[in-house]
């Protein structure tokens, strides 16, 4: 049976390589990629192009999936740093399965408190990042993918393709 994993992006302004390219890999590598965000429909990307949304984030049931990764993009802060993203990912802890996120987006994890004591890094264009992780207990390693157990983060769309190799290889499937 195929491993089933979750991508979580914004309704508006995901970053579309970061999902594509990602999701690509995965799919070549016979994952199911299920699609959640904060409203039902086609999420809308920075680029104008659109995905379909299979369910809503509040929605997720844990032990339906075998792994949970957040796309960043503009949109992700403003859509999906709430309390039912930290909601999930706090529950998805909890379940030991893989998760991750790239971009601006574990910045997400951090504040749910996900990334505590794990080494993560992210986009940091803002200079911000550093201080986010700081105060959330996350050591910051400024590389392109970082793999801290079973958490793995990316740093935009530069490294999807190598974020998306890195999720297969924590779900031993490349």
């Amino acid at each position: 049976m195929s491993k089933k994993i979750l991508f979580v992006i914004a309704s508006e302004g995901f970053q579309p390589i970061e999902y594509g390219d990602a999701k690509k890999v995965l799919e070549a590598a016979g994952l199911i990629v299920v699609t959640a965000s904060d409203h039902v429909g086609a999420a809308v990307a920075r680029d104008g192009s659109t995905a379909a949304v299979d369910l809503l984030v509040k929605d997720v049931i844990p032990e339906d999936y075998d792994g949970l990764f957040f796309i960043g993009g503009p949109g992700a802060l403003e859509h999906l740093d709430n309390e039912d993203s930290y909601k999930l990912l706090r529950e998805w802890q909890k379940t030991g399965k893989p998760y991750g996120a790239i971009c601006i987006s574990p910045r997400i994890l951090a504040k749910a408190g996900v990334l505590r004591n794990k080494k993560a890094t992210g986009w940091d264009g803002d200079g911000e990042l550093a201080d986010i992780f700081v105060d959330n207990g996350v050591e910051y390693v400024r590389q392109p993918v970082v793999v801290d157990g079973n958490v793995v983060t990316g740093n935009g769309p530069s490294a999807a393709r190598d974020w998306g190799e890195k999720i297969g290889g924590i779900l031993n499937i490349g």
